[in-house]
């Protein structure tokens, strides 16, 4: 049934080929934001949930976190 009713759709073979395409370059930007970002940043950022609240205020207050 599934078959028939996509088959009557004129254009749908277009859609899985949008569909991966924005797979990939989503992707391809994620490796791309890995391979520039700045690794004192990256560390900063995956130690917070583990810092104290008194040691994040103090990096806040150094400007050390970016966000």
């Amino acid at each position: 049934m599934y078959k028939q009713v996509l088959q009557s759709i004129t254009g749908i073979e277009i859609y899985p080929l949008i569909s991966f395409g924005i797979f990939f370059l989503f992707f391809l930007g994620l490796l791309g934001y890995v391979v520039v970002a700045n690794r004192q940043h990256l560390h900063t950022m995956s130690q917070l949930p583990l810092a104290s609240d008194e040691e994040t205020l103090q990096h806040q207050l150094n400007h050390d976190v970016l966000c």
